[in-house]
């Protein structure tokens, strides 16, 4: 059986990188992109990033455009982007697919390991991702695949997936739950 320290991934430079360089370590997996309606989470993840990276706490994301086409560019738009409108300082990795058959095997795992229970209805853009995902992507809402950007994965340090956190829980209201896996 895989665990999470199994996986090999890229950075956004193309280097592999390898999950079990963050043994120990407290974690948010998340899926990102640059322009959808989510994408204001970058500031909270910084945010949240510069409040317990000291602590033993790590944001992995991954930029990927498969919603919409909301992540348009290349490694380095992405990584200016990031940097220039939210300061961005925790590794981006390489932008690739995160459902479906051409998912990286990291999401494939995730997703097998957390199952999606729906979006956080007390959020205001709740019923409107709902509906558009219903709309224009009917086949998104099967299983448990990812739904959209900002799909959060928070994972403990022995590297057990503990919560998935969809696109409407926001990195500060995950907070609680950080601090008491950091201990």
């Amino acid at each position: 059986m895989m665990a999470i320290y199994d996986f090999k991934v890229k950075t956004n430079h193309g280097k592999e990188k390898s999950l079990a360089d963050y043994k120990g370590k407290v974690l948010i997996i998340v899926n990102t992109a640059s322009k959808c309606g989510f994408t204001p989470q970058y500031e909270e993840l910084q945010q949240v990033y510069l409040k317990y990276k000291d602590k033993g706490f790590e944001i992995l994301a991954f930029p990927s455009n498969q919603f919409a086409a909301q992540e348009p560019g290349n490694a380095a738009e992405i990584e200016q982007f990031c940097k220039v409108n939210y300061g961005v300082t925790f590794p981006i990795f390489e932008k690739g697919d995160v459902r479906g058959e051409t998912a990286q095997p990291l999401f494939k795992y995730l997703t097998e390991q957390a199952a999606f229970k729906g979006f956080d209805e007390a959020h205001p853009n709740a019923a409107k991702l709902q509906n558009a995902i219903n709309t224009n992507f009917p086949e998104f809402m099967k299983g448990d695949s990812v739904k959209w950007n900002f799909t959060k994965f928070l994972v403990d340090k022995k590297g057990n997936v503990v919560k998935r956190a969809e696109p409407t829980t926001t990195p500060k209201q995950m907070e609680a739950d950080i601090e008491k896996l950091l201990g």
